[in-house]
């Protein structure tokens, strides 16, 4: 199982934080966000106009096909001014109407859409669909006020629906999913349009769509836009994986089939989720809100693990498919926001904001440990939209704090003659020559959103519905006339029973006026990433209180060690999933010191981790030897970092089971006699695995198995399990010791309680059936065929094994050769009772190697059989096929998946 150590340790009573923001100072940093963005859209007027953005380094325009290519990211450029349009509603909120109106002028006499350039279907619709129908709510609006534009005639709404004729060819496949990228000259079909060739296009890509075709629908009366987007979303939702309600992260545009199959809420996937929710918000159709319910329970159940989000395989989505975060998913705490679910939302932004104040920036990714997996940071605005939603539904000045980091560090760090340019690492400080539009879309509209008062807004923001690109549209169209011809794909009744959700339409109005509320839940994981506060060692007086608990000496099964746990403020936590959390508050600490012993307790925790962790060994076979299984089942077992390395072993290890007893293994074996010469069957519990390894080593047995103890697991749909030392020297430990989750190891005890005797043989990868019986006839009969002769054979049953009651599981589970696919990630643990001992740095998953995963892929192997039988027998083999034919499409089905997520990390 996979265990987390997070550290959220309440520094509020070790560390003076800043004071709150004052009304003047609020006052400041709004105009400090005028001016900064001022600075950047003059110097792109300035310099780089009509090119589609700034290079702010060089301080010209960047021109698609006169700077060298940077791949996919030059697909949002297509020569039609971009930035000017992506930043037209943003002069419009900044009150600054005068250069709205001319920049209005310049794009209606400048921009040309009928350029012979292949662009991006989703960066188009949301960048420049988007700022045109941005552009027109504004011009409208400012239109009826009576004071400026009263010359416009909806000639930006005109140029929206030419974008949205030249993006609809895109369309034009079987699925209803658009083709990734379009010329906006030719289209998709054709030699000259040098695209259409493409098979695969990201979630976010296809499904991005429907609230700028809708917007685009019902403001021009032509209903095509939207059914369009529908058809889209319908597919997507169509497609998604009916145990999970996930969606992968790359889709055949043809095919419908998943390309990658790893889920989260970041990049390729993010505004999927977020234009469900707000295309209900926008359109008031029931239908989005459903559905983005569905999934949002999923991504709680799966990829949320507060304060984390990690991304899963959509049909094993208890299975971690990567170990590090990318900056895209910041916007998910915004979301929550308007979903209504703020405790999380108070969760993710904190753990964000960490890494933030850490590294000046998000990084474009970063590991679970927040160290940067990926150093660029292209100014990207997701982490001050939820800044600025949490701070509408709290109140909380807090975010006011958090607004101003980010303006200081865009100061400190981005802000170059010309502009602002992204940052190439975080860490160097080195830039890059690039100012994207979204820039000026989103950042600035969020910073001065946070620190306006109502009385500098020139309009109701809530009137308007936020784009993915920050661009605004009109809560009115809801109401807008639109065609009855766009049907609705209403699902089963079980998925739209009304009684699961909440009706209520969202808003982000003041929702909690306490502001301890949003407090209270940041403090436990403020230093999880911030390590500012000195932690001085605690004042003693000789001979008063006790020895702080080391880490080293800590056993989770000793009740003296979780009452010095519970007085230092650490508390030990069982997830349902079998993974273990620490987690220490320093205010739930009966004193000062004993805080700052459980701060010291947490960190030597972290230090010992990282000195156990070893190299990650790949999985190991208990494969099934003995009468009627004959080398046909083999269960994935994970390794132990100690004992007999069975890789280096040509024959392996076998022998027949024995359960131990105790059946923990934690003390003494009172049945040594049957042990000695024998596989020992063990309980995962009470004591650590290099404990049980010696004491059924001394009882003179080969080799052990420990069968976890946490029922329902399976090594189906968890990572792969590694058994660490005790912190020990484990030389003196010589046999084999491998670990089997519940349902395989149910198996095996089912078996041994079926057959008595059951010989299996340990190796590093199962053997074939001819090396297993060296030349001896290889059984050829299904079990049900060889039970009688079998047993005629091998004899009597010996009184060697010891037998013990365990909940029955149907023999049909035994009749095919299970290779199990081991998962691609292994975790590494001592046992239940120390798992604490094995979790890494603070909210971290254990950094994995990304090569376990065997070369030769699993298979479901069925011998069939070609003797006659009687006619019984064969009504039942023909019902035992059946099953077997289910289980081989499900085998397939995960053998499919790891394959995929082989390539992925590839």
């Amino acid at each position: 199982m996979l265990f987390v150590l997070l550290i959220p340790m309440l520094l509020g009573a070790l560390c003076i934080h800043g004071e709150a923001i004052t009304p003047e100072e609020k006052r400041k940093l709004k105009d400090q966000v005028v001016e900064m963005f001022d600075h950047a859209y003059q110097n792109y007027m300035d310099h780089a106009y009509p090119a589609d953005e700034l290079m702010p380094l060089t301080c010209r325009g960047r021109v698609r096909g006169l700077e060298p290519s940077r791949g996919d990211v030059d697909d949002a450029l297509g020569k039609f001014s971009l930035t000017l349009i992506d930043t037209l509603d943003t002069l419009v909120l900044l009150n600054k109407t005068t250069e709205f109106e001319a920049a209005v002028r310049r794009v209606l006499s400048d921009v040309r859409l009928d350029n012979d350039i292949v662009v991006s279907v989703f960066e188009t619709n949301i960048r420049v669909l988007g700022g045109l129908l941005g552009g027109h709510s504004m011009a409208v609006m400012l239109k009826e006020e009576g004071q400026l534009m009263q010359w416009y005639q909806d000639e930006l709404l005109h140029m929206a629906k030419d974008v949205g004729l030249r993006l609809l060819p895109a369309f034009n496949t079987s699925s209803g999913l658009p083709y990734p990228r379009v010329n906006l000259k030719y289209g998709v079909r054709g030699p000259e349009t040098r695209t259409g060739t493409e098979t695969d296009t990201c979630t976010a890509c296809a499904g991005t769509m429907i609230l700028e075709f809708a917007a685009l629908s019902r403001f021009t009366g032509d209903p095509v836009f939207e059914a369009h987007a529908r058809k889209a979303l319908d597919f997507l939702w169509e497609k998604r994986q009916r145990n999970s309600n996930l969606v992968g992260t790359t889709i055949n545009i043809h095919s419908g089939e998943w390309v990658r199959r790893d889920s989260g809420v970041g990049a390729g996937i993010d505004s999927y989720y977020e234009y469900l929710l707000k295309a209900y918000i926008l359109l008031g159709d029931d239908q989005f809100l459903q559905r983005f319910n569905i999934h949002y329970a999923s991504i709680m159940k799966y990829i949320s693990q507060p304060p984390l989000l990690l991304d899963v395989h959509i049909h094993k989505p208890l299975l971690p498919a990567r170990t590090w975060m990318d900056s895209l998913l910041a916007f998910f705490p915004g979301l929550q926001v308007l979903k209504g679910d703020i405790r999380p939302a108070i969760e993710t932004h904190e753990m964000l904001y960490q890494v933030t104040k850490k590294h000046n920036f998000l990084p474009e990714a970063f590991t679970t440990d927040f160290r940067v997996h990926w150093a660029q940071h292209p100014l990207r605005p997701e982490f001050a939209e939820s800044t600025y939603f949490l701070y509408k539904a709290t109140g909380d000045p807090y975010y006011l704090e958090a607004g101003r980091t980010i303006l200081d560090n865009l100061n400190r760090y981005a802000r170059v003659p010309c502009g602002f340019a992204a940052m190439k690492d975080v860490r160097t400080g080195s830039h890059e020559d690039r100012m994207d539009s979204f820039f000026l879309a989103e950042m600035f509209k969020y910073l001065f959103l946070l620190f306006a008062d109502v009385e500098d807004v020139p309009f109701d923001v809530e009137d308007y519905i936020f784009t993915t690109e920050a661009h605004f549209l009109p809560l009115s169209l809801s109401t807008a006339p639109h065609s009855s011809s766009i049907t609705l794909n209403i699902t089963s009744e079980e998925e739209l029973d009304d009684s699961n959700f909440d009706w209520t339409c969202p808003n982000t109005r003041l929702m909690f006026p306490d502001p301890a509320f949003p407090r209270n839940i940041r403090e436990p994981i403020r230093s999880v990433v911030d390590k500012s506060c000195p932690r001085p060692a605690p004042y003693r007086e000789p001979g008063i209180g006790r020895p702080p608990l080391r880490a080293q000496d800590f056993m989770a099964n000793n009740p003296e060690h979780l009452e010095l746990l519970r007085r230092m403020g650490v508390s030990l936590i069982h997830l349902k999933d079998g993974r273990v959390q620490l987690v220490q508050h320093a205010t739930q600490a009966v004193s000062a010191v004993a805080a700052e012993d459980g701060v010291r307790f947490m960190q030597e925790m972290m230090e010992l981790s990282s000195q156990q962790q070893k190299e990650q060994l790949p999985p190991r076979a208990i494969q099934i030897v003995s009468h009627p299984f004959f080398g046909r089942v083999v269960l994935t077992a994970g390794p132990a970092q100690f004992g007999t390395d069975l890789s280096k072993s040509v024959t392996g290890v076998r022998g027949f089971v024995t359960v131990a007893e105790p059946y923990s293994g934690c003390s003494e074996i009172t049945n040594a006699e049957y042990i000695q010469g024998h596989i020992a069957l063990l309980q995962r519990g009470q004591c650590m695995f290099a404990e049980k390894a010696r004491h059924i080593q001394k009882a003179g047995a080969i080799g052990g198995i420990v069968i976890d103890d946490n029922e329902g697991s399976s090594s189906d749909t968890a990572p792969l399990f590694q058994m660490a030392g005790d912190g020990r020297s484990t030389d003196d430990i010589t046999l084999p010791l491998l670990f089997l989750f519940h349902k395989e190891g149910n198996i095996l005890l089912e078996a041994l309680k079926e057959y008595r005797e059951v010989e299996v043989l340990l190796s590093d990868k199962a053997r074939d059936r001819a090396a297993i019986f060296k030349g001896k006839p290889l059984p050829g009969s299904l079990i049900e065929d060889s039970v009688d002769t079998q047993e005629t054979q091998e004899g009597c049953v010996t009184d060697a094994t010891t037998t013990t009651s365990f909940e029955p599981l149907g023999l049909s589970d035994l009749t095919t050769t299970e290779r199990a696919e081991p998962a691609p990630q292994a975790v590494t643990s001592h046992e239940e009772v120390n798992r604490a001992n094995e979790a890494t740095s603070p909210a971290q998953d254990v950094e994995l190697s990304e090569d376990l995963t065997p070369k030769e892929p699993h298979s479901v192997q069925v011998k069939e059989e070609t003797d006659s039988e009687p006619k019984d027998e064969a009504k039942d083999r023909t019902e035992n096929r059946r099953s077997v034919e289910s289980l081989l499409a499900d085998w397939q089905e995960d053998l499919e998946a790891f394959q995929q997520m082989e390539r992925d990390e590839l």
